[in-house]
């Protein structure tokens, strides 16, 4: 399958899970990325706000404020292609823009370099095990990813029906490290153990 197929196969598959298994899966997700080291050790998380049939955000981004980290959200930049990770207090912060995706509202618009993230965790319709990603087309996390810091944490988060075993990759495409579904956390690199 080439990106747009994957993105059609998945985005059906996503849309068909139940309101109930919809909540589950994304809170049992939410507890799994609180668990990890990567996590109690960060004290800058950015997380994308999500939407349509994405798993539940607000959990982790509320999670992550209630822990006392310092939590940025992206803003896309639409003309450039570009992301500027944003910190948010609260999702009070936040009204529908681009897509009607939650964003920052212009007077809560705190920006900050990318060097100053610990852990990202990154949006996508597809991933395979070698951390490998299918997102919705824009390249906005491939332009955005390579500005972290070496060590700077990229984490997948998603339902494990959208791991495949292969997805289709260009020499551009960075893998992420780990990919945490309701099923567990999937390491993408042997290096990268929690």
């Amino acid at each position: 399958m080439n990106k747009k197929e994957v993105r059609r196969f998945v985005l059906k598959e996503r849309a068909k899970l139940s309101p109930e298994l919809h909540e589950a899966y994304s809170t049992r997700i939410m507890e799994l990325v609180a668990s990890t080291t990567y996590y109690k050790k960060a004290r800058t998380i950015m997380c994308f706000v999500n939407f349509g049939s994405e798993m539940n955000t607000s959990l982790i981004i509320n999670r992550a404020l209630k822990d006392g980290k310092r939590v940025a959200v992206p803003i896309a930049v639409h003309e450039t292609k570009e992301l500027i990770p944003s910190v948010i207090t609260t999702m009070d912060e936040l009204e529908p823009g681009y897509f009607n995706i939650l964003t920052p509202k212009e007077e809560f618009t705190r920006p900050i370099e990318p060097d100053e993230i610990d852990v990202v965790l990154v949006p996508g319709v597809a991933f395979d095990h070698h951390g490998y990603r299918v997102g919705y087309g824009g390249g906005f996390y491939d332009r955005f990813l390579p500005r972290l810091r070496r060590d700077a944490k990229k984490i997948a988060i998603g339902f494990s029906l959208q791991i495949l075993d292969h997805v289709p990759r260009e020499s551009f495409d960075l893998p992420v490290e780990m990919i945490i579904s309701e099923k567990g956390l999937l390491p993408c690199d042997e290096g990268f153990y929690d």
